[in-house]
This record gives C-alpha cells, structure tokens and sequence, in this order.
C-alpha cells in the first residue's frame, strides 16, 4: 500500500498541509513548500531520480516546487497537474481563531456548538461528512489528490509523464506561478517534454446556495483591477462651490460601475459576476477644513474574452459620461445657493485622462528626470504598502505635477492581472472532460455540469496568452507599477500555450470561516475519476 491511496491516508495528508498555517506573505507559505518537497522526497521514485524534484525560488525568497515523474514507457507526453498552497488570513474566524489551522479539533468545536451556527452549516456538520477549517476546500485537498497522483505515477501507473507544480502567493499576485511559467518552458527542454495539457486542482465552486452540482471547468476567468482618480479642486469647508470634492466624484463614478450589467459577459449558461468596488476613499492625510479635493475608486472586473482595449475603451466612456453628471448635478446644486446670493455659477468641465496620457503631460512640463525621481522616491519610501496603495501613491504625485489639468478623472490599472484562458474547443480537453462527466456520473449520483470557465480566478491563466500584445499594452502602460514591481510572463505564456481545465475537490464557503469540504467524494470518489481522466490525457 502507498502513502497516499486511500481515502484515510489522503485525509491525513490534507490535514498536515492545513496545519500549515501558510497565509500569503507569512513564513509558513515557505515552511509547506519545505514539507511537499520533504514529502515526496521520501517516495522510491525521487529516491532514485533525485534532479527530478525540485525547489525553485521566487525573486521575493519564496520558494515553489516542481515534481516530475517520467513514464516507464518513453514518451515527450506530459500533464502539468497543479495547485497553489497559501491561504487567506484567518481573522474572520474570531475567538476561533486559534483551531482554524487545526481541522480535526476544529470540526469537533463547530460540532459542540452547531445549535448557534447557519442552517447550511448545521446540515453539513449533522450529516458528519464534512472537514472544516481553513485551507480545507481551498485548496489543501487539491495540492493532496496531485501528490497521490505524483506517487501513482512513480509505481508506473500513466503512459505519460506526470509534472506537478505547487506554488505560492495565488491568493494576491500569482507571483509563484507568474515566474513558475519560464520555469516550466526550462524544465521541458531540460526533459524533453511536451505539455499535452495543464490539470488544475481548485475546488468546485457552488453555483447558488445548497447547490448540489460538481463543475468541470476548461478555462479560468479573467480578472483586471481599473481604478479612477479624482482630481476636484481644492476649497474651504465654508466656500464649498469654490471648489469640487473628491469625494463627490468618487461616488458618482462608484454609482456608476458597481454591479453594472453592462461589463458582464456571458458564455453559453455562465454569466461573470458585475464588477464590483475593492476601495473608495479620499487621499486626504488628516483632518481640516479643507474638502478632501482628491480620491480614489478601485474596481474588481471579471472578463471573459473581451480584450484590454475594449475594456479600456469602455472604461473611458464611462468616465466621460460619469463626468457630464457629475458637472450636472454640480450645477444644479450651485444654481439653487448662487439665487439666494445673486451670481451665475460657471459649469465645470472635468476632464478625462489615462494614466498614460497624465505621464506625458507631467513629463512635457517638468522633464523626464525630475517625474521619474519622484515616482523612485515614493516607490522606495512606501515599499511596505501593497501594489494597490503604491499605485494610487504614484498616481497622486503624477497628478500633482499637473495641477493645470484639475478637475479630471484619471483611469489607471493596478496588478495583479489574470488574462481569461479556456480551452473549450480543445479537442483533447474535449476528450478528457467528457470521460471525467462520464466516470463522474458511474461512481456518485450528482450531476456534472460542464463550464467554460472557472469562476474563482487561478494560475491557469498564466499558461496561456489569449490577448494580443497591442490590446494589452492599453493597459499596461496605464499600470504605473508594470515593470517596476510588477510584470507578467509573457513570451513564456505564448510559447506555452497549454490547454487548461479545472475539475477539483467539492466544498463550500472558501475565504469564510465556515470554509469546508465534502469527504466522502473528495477523498474517496475524486481520486479514482482523475486516475481515468489522466489515462485519456495519454490515450
């Protein structure tokens, strides 16, 4: 018997990797790269093919593991079969805290209190076949099914090479996958690989509440974060019509974009979620009687096969129309005080800029040097704030340089970027989807539904480069940290151009503390549909 081939043993292993408590940045994100590699080191395979298990690091000293296991039978044949290990922060789960690494001690607390908890999760824990704890769904069990996949396949059970890929920070920037993917171009010329196809292990993601389906997905969503900055101008608290308030704008382009059905798209019976707002503040730094004259709105996009320039594109008009109401409703307000003192207000115009277009003007007038030393001198003095607090930092300091400008809106984009990859008209992820719906549909009595395109964002889609590089450059050269602190693989991801699919374990409520997973399929039902699901990849 192996170490990882029965339902028990694989439970076991997921829970080793959730008492890992790797939140994205922390040091345990290391320390479990550190325990997969110890773990499959201890397998006869890598004992006998050592250069075949890998640790690689990250340019920020975190670490990624690559496991390669070569079919007895010789073949260029290969399945990238993958996963990420970090997890989201745990501070959802409150006085709990201290049990949301520990699965089994954990399950046990919501069990003893489940008279005080959610119907749905009062059902789960009643049915007793579900594991709480964070990391459970998302996605521990996963990157567990790809190490009993490793170890089936170094007892030479595939007609093919089996290449798993485990990496860190997917929950922020995807930084392990985005260098993972010259990486993966290295190993196949070291090894003589051809990437027939890339096996995604996230977990299925319920539909609707109490859905019931498994999902099999051939693609990931894409997923851009446009910002507006809100240049007004400055005033007293007294004279506020002698002046424009960031804020007022802010909100109106919030109005305007949040949920909007108009940047949703649709694919067959998938429809991407409205975009919707991560941030909106002013930029003022303490109190006075000053209006707060600038501010920031921040958006989650999800897209399907729209390109960069459309988005932007529509972005602009967006802005633009936001801007005349915004002016409107200006005015309106001013005419109702300026009749009471007897003067004719002026309507304000507010113009509406790129990030790009606000660089060349700050560089036309104050020069090269002097715009790219102050940008230097923010990027290096405010480093331990996020890639989305340094971007609006940097847009702020851009801005001032072109006071002449105000009032205006400005349209920038801040990492990370996930480009949409599917592979629906794939005819070997036809192939394989197919035999997955149909062993799926043998071994358990849920349907299967197949979907285009995974809804939970992944690494996936950086094996691809669906994009042109024209219609990107629309937004990267509106993303004032692309190529600073920020960049993506892409001569990697074109020469790769993988077919990618999802089909993972089943759970509910990732990213919240009632974060679990269903056992009994997970462990026990999932294992044996991607042992056929792998054997039609080598068909």
């Amino acid at each position: 018997m192996g170490k990882w081939q029965t339902g028990d043993q694989l439970k076991e292993l997921t829970i080793s990797l959730c008492e890992y408590a790797s939140v994205t940045g922390s040091e345990e994100e290391i320390g479990i790269m550190e325990f997969v590699d110890y773990q499959l080191r201890r397998l006869s395979y890598f004992k006998q093919n050592k250069g075949h298990l890998k640790t690689h690091y990250t340019a920020d000293g975190r670490k990624y593991v690559s496991a390669l296991v070569k079919s007895r039978k010789k073949t260029k044949k290969t399945l990238i079969i993958m996963g990420h290990l970090d997890v989201v922060d745990v501070e959802d789960y409150g006085e709990w805290k201290h049990l949301a690494f520990r699965p089994r001690e954990f399950t046990e607390q919501m069990t003893a209190g489940k008279d005080h908890l959610p119907e749905d999760v009062r059902h789960d824990l009643e049915n007793g076949n579900w594991l709480f704890g964070r990391g459970v769904m998302d996605m521990k069990a996963g990157i567990a099914l790809c190490m009993r996949m490793i170890e089936k396949a170094g007892e030479g059970a595939f007609d093919g090479n089996i290449l798993m890929l485990a990496v860190p920070d997917e929950e922020v920037n995807s930084t392990g996958m985005r260098e993972a993917a010259g990486k993966l171009l290295e190993l196949a010329d070291t090894h003589d690989l051809d990437y027939k196809m890339a096996w995604n292990t996230e977990p299925v993601f319920s539909g609707y509440p109490g859905d019931e389906h498994l999902y099999v997905y051939r693609g990931s969503l894409g997923k851009v974060l446009p910002g507006f900055y809100c240049y007004g101008e400055e005033a007293h608290v007294a004279e506020p019509f002698s002046g424009l308030n960031g804020n007022f704008m802010a909100s109106y382009l919030n109005n305007a974009l949040e949920l909007n059905p108009d940047f949703t798209e649709k694919e067959g019976v998938q429809k991407t979620p409205p975009p919707t707002s991560l941030i909106q503040k002013d930029l003022k730094t303490d109190y006075s009687t000053q209006i707060p004259h600038t501010a920031v709105v921040l958006f989650n996009l999800l897209f399907m096969k729209k390109q960069m320039k459309d988005v932007t594109d529509e972005l602009l008009v967006l802005a633009s129309e936001t801007a005349e109401q915004i002016a409107k409703a200006y005015s309106e307000r001013e005419k109702a005080f300026a009749q009471v003192h007897g003067y004719e207000p002026e309507k304000k115009k507010i113009r509406i800029l790129t990030y790009e277009e606000l660089w060349h003007h700050a560089v036309k007038h104050h020069g090269l040097e002097e715009v790219k030393r102050q940008v230097s001198f923010i990027q290096a003095n405010e480093s331990q704030l996020d890639d989305r607090e340094i971007t609006i930092h940097t847009v702020h300091h851009i801005a001032g340089f072109c006071k002449d400008l105000a009032p205006m809106i400005v349209l920038f984009y801040t990492p990370p970027f996930y480009p949409a990859v599917e592979s629906a008209g794939h005819p070997l992820v036809n192939k394989v989807v197919e035999k997955v719906m149909e062993e799926a549909d043998a071994v358990q009595n849920r349907e299967v539904l197949d979907y285009p395109y995974f809804p939970g964002l992944s690494d996936l889609s950086y094996l691809q480069l669906p994009d042109t590089k024209r219609s990107l450059d629309t937004m990267l050269k509106n993303m004032p940290l692309w190529e600073v602190t920020y960049d993506l693989p892409l001569q990697a991801m074109e020469k790769l151009s993988v077919p990618v699919m999802n089909f993972g374990p089943f759970g509910r409520g990732a990213h919240s503390w009632t974060e679990r997973l269903e056992m009994t399929y997970s462990f026990h039902e999932l294992p044996a549909i991607m042992e056929v699901g792998i054997h039609e990849v080598f068909k």
